[in-house]
């Protein structure tokens, strides 16, 4: 049996980790990668040197051919696609629109990744959304590719639990290793997953929109669970932050304290080397136990407090900015 012709497109660290997935299997499958597709290498770091995205990495040092077009909707570029005869292109992560031309390029479509149950958690954020949303459960879909927005059939659902202390960074993790496992069982089965794709129930979808760092400013107004969600949600991207007079400060790990306080919101009332703890919405209170001060690296509370022991004395109070204010 001839194996199929597989071209991967993908670009960040959770595309990468499914790339190296079929690179290890592939001798043993019966599918062969034959090139590789990911965004231009991107200016990085202080001295702005070009850098390739980790897909390309992978990519390279698997001996692979790379393409790194800044857009896939010229002739050009499908011409390209069609000239490499690949049968299937599995995307994930790629971040560069597929127009209809080169979806209708391979033999078998074009087959996404995506890091949710659809049609719950359509869009750019699915992890992020599904923690914030305190969903119980999240998971992987192998999706066959159309012109929509995540919208086409589904050809593979995978189920993973969220735990009730998850991050984005644990979380992602996860749906890593449970994506790379389906994602090379479906390829070896493609076509007769295709010929049961179930279509989705597009009255039951959600939006899942990128988060940017207007949402990541903490409102100290809002209750402390949902503050901690947004935390652990945020970590690893747009890192939830607050103002102290007028310089953020990020919180990249906190949990819920089981005191309450009537003192104003974002008024810090205990600190001791675990953490400090502030007053949030409905008095509750969230306890914070490591922070990334401006121009800092991160640190835990008690390592800043032996170089600063005063940086979060009690009756510090956070700014309470606008809603509207620019970040």
């Amino acid at each position: 049996m001839n194996k199929l012709r597989v071209c991967f497109a993908g670009t960040p660290e959770f595309a990468a980790a499914h790339l190296n997935a079929l690179i290890a299997a592939q001798a043993e499958s019966r599918f062969e990668l034959v090139a590789v597709y990911t965004q231009p290498d991107r200016a990085a770091g202080r001295g702005k040197k070009l850098s390739p995205s980790p897909v390309k990495q992978s990519a390279l040092d698997a001996g692979l051919p790379v393409f790194q077009p800044l857009s896939l909707r010229s002739e050009e570029a499908s011409a390209e696609l069609e000239a490499l005869g690949c049968d299937v292109m599995i995307v994930v992560a790629y971040g560069l629109i597929l127009p209809q031309s080169i979806l209708d390029t391979p033999r078998l479509g074009c087959v996404n990744v995506h890091a949710s149950l659809l049609p719950r958690w359509r869009g750019a954020a699915p992890i992020e959304r599904a923690l914030l949303a305190g969903d119980k459960a999240t998971g992987v879909t192998i999706m066959q590719m159309d012109a929509g927005l995540d919208t086409g059939v589904m050809l593979d659902k995978t189920v993973v639990a969220i735990d009730p202390r998850e991050t984005r960074v644990s979380l992602e993790e996860k749906l890593i290793a449970a994506g790379s496992r389906a994602l090379v069982a479906a390829i070896n089965s493609l076509e007769a997953l295709q010929e049961k794709a179930e279509a989705q129930d597009d009255s039951q979808s959600t939006y899942a929109a990128k988060i940017d760092k207007a949402e990541s400013l903490i409102e100290w107004a809002l209750p402390a669970s949902q503050i901690d969600l947004l935390v652990r949600a945020c970590i690893g991207r747009t890192p939830a932050f607050t103002l102290l007079e007028g310089q953020r400060i990020r919180l990249l790990e906190s949990a819920i304290d089981s005191t309450q306080s009537d003192a104003p919101a974002g008024t810090v009332t205990h600190v001791d080397k675990r953490g400090f703890s502030v007053v949030c919405g409905e008095r509750s209170v969230l306890k914070v136990s490591r922070v990334q001060m401006p121009g800092k690296g991160e640190v835990s509370v008690g390592e800043l407090l032996n170089g600063k022991p005063d940086a979060f004395a009690v009756g510090t109070c956070f700014d309470q900015p606008p809603a509207n204010e620019e970040s």
